[in-house]
């Protein structure tokens, strides 16, 4: 019996040892979850950046984990709660991991129609003195890492000068007047932030803290340090030991990405001839010339995902008694596919993978880690054939979208299309997104699952 207790590990042997003593029974000790978020980042995505990266014929760090699920996106219509859609945004599909509900596309916390407020995956863990990290290379405010902290009726309304008929873009007017702090609610997403509890928040976003909070005459990111957070601006600050709670606020907005197009290209039209004017099936048709991806300046200077990472788990385990969840998104996959911009998702997949490799290493060390890897929603993006089926009719017949032709370590030119419209930002997709998770995972997750059903396995690994 002792040399069966002395082989135990730490977690199981105070359970055996109050069994030997006296037959007691006592509940599970919690276990760590680090939650790695693609934004969206589905099996397209991993495809064109394992091409790139590794080629065809090798895996990226995220392949080689030994449970694969599948997960489908739920969302609902804001005006008939009751009726599906099929296609999600950040903000209401990164509310389903959140809170395990189903709401409405462009909601952080809240309910759909009703506008009630959903408990979150930070105020649970926290009722049960758990240690919680957010970590993005988006404004730490963005859509995904809100979700598990806010409530709001909109994604927009980031900061106190967007609470009101704030225009986001090109018309679109953002109102959150009943999430006022005047009317009786949370204020803004940047204000909630610093009343929320979280421990780490490591991203991007400046903007959204310098203007002055609610009712004050201090600007929200004073209140954050008067809050007791330390906050810090750049990769320097970043290194060492900060103790008590950390706010990093690397840029104004989304963090730069690691690499973009050649030159700065993007994804392009193919160019037909003139003859094609008078009938689609005449003239001829030129494809945009092949690129490389290019390591993008602006990105010089930042912090890398892993680097965020690292921190953010050594601030997490100042009390290596207390367990946590850390959040870690990278976000850019999707900001980048909006602008067609491949070179910017492969990178930014890079990044996720790295990050990925940081939460293994931790895990090697500390076993009960769970780790769970994820996406929000799918994107544009597809890999078409380069030579199409019909080119043996000598027809002008192309892509009716943009084309980025990247040429790639392996000597192959990699044809990644964009063609959800024909405006100037490509949309999400209603493709089922992949779950992968560590060896703790096994068992826990079936093979295919709802996107709330993902709240629920953080909740019983962390709580239960």
């Amino acid at each position: 019996m002792v040399n069966s207790l002395l082989s135990c590990s730490v977690r199981g042997l105070l359970p055996l040892l109050l069994i030997f003593l006296g037959g007691l029974s006592v509940p599970a000790i919690a276990g760590n979850v680090i939650l790695i978020i693609g934004d969206g980042m589905d099996d397209s995505q991993i495809t064109i950046a394992r091409n790139y990266l590794v080629g065809s014929r090798s895996k990226l760090l995220v392949d080689k984990l030994p449970l694969r699920s599948a997960v489908q996106v739920l969302t609902v219509d804001e005006d008939n709660p009751q009726q599906p859609l099929y296609v999600a945004d950040s903000a209401n599909s990164a509310t389903s991991i959140a809170t395990g509900a189903i709401t409405s596309p462009g909601r952080i916390g809240t309910t759909a129609a009703s506008d009630k407020d959903l408990i979150n995956l930070v105020e649970l863990v926290k009722q049960h003195s758990i240690k919680v990290g957010l970590v993005t290379t988006a404004s730490i405010t963005d859509a995904t890492p809100a979700s598990f902290y806010a409530h709001v009726n909109d994604r927009g309304c980031e900061n106190p000068s967007a609470m009101v008929d704030f225009e986001k873009y090109a018309g679109l007017i953002v109102d959150c007047s009943q999430d006022l702090k005047a009317n009786g609610g949370l204020g803004s997403i940047s204000e909630q932030l610093i009343i929320s509890g979280v421990d780490v928040a490591l991203g991007g976003g400046m903007n959204h803290f310098t203007p002055d909070a609610e009712g004050s005459t201090l600007s929200v990111l004073a209140l954050a340090k008067e809050a007791g957070y330390t906050v810090i601006e750049n990769a320097d600050q970043l290194a060492g030991n900060h103790g008590g709670k950390l706010l990093g606020l690397f840029s104004p907005s989304t963090m730069p990405v690691r690499w973009y197009g050649e030159d700065g290209r993007t994804a392009e039209k193919p160019k037909t001839s003139f003859m094609n004017l008078f009938h689609p099936m005449l003239g001829s048709v030129t494809y945009p010339e092949p690129m490389i991806c290019e390591d993008n300046p602006d990105y010089a200077g930042m912090p890398s995902l892993a680097s965020m990472s690292e921190v953010a788990l050594a601030e997490l385990t100042n009390d290596a008694q207390t367990p946590f969840f850390l959040m870690i998104e990278s976000a850019s996959i999707d900001k980048q596919a909006h602008e067609r911009k491949a070179c910017g998702s492969i990178g930014e997949l890079q990044q996720l993978d790295e990050a990925l490799a940081v939460a293994l290493k931790f895990a090697d060390t500390n076993p009960d880690t769970l780790i769970l890897v994820t996406a929000d929603h799918g994107h544009a993006a597809q890999i078409l054939s380069e030579r199409t089926i019909y080119d043996v009719l000598d027809l002008p017949i192309h892509s009716p979208g943009q084309v980025a032709r990247i040429t790639t370590p392996e000597g192959a030119v990699m044809t990644v299309n964009y063609a959800t419209n024909n405006f100037v930002s490509e949309e999400h997709t209603g493709v089922n997104v992949p779950l992968l998770s560590n060896s703790v995972g096994v068992g826990k997750i079936p093979g295919m699952i709802t996107q709330p059903e993902i709240f629920n396995i953080i909740k019983d690994y962390l709580i239960d």
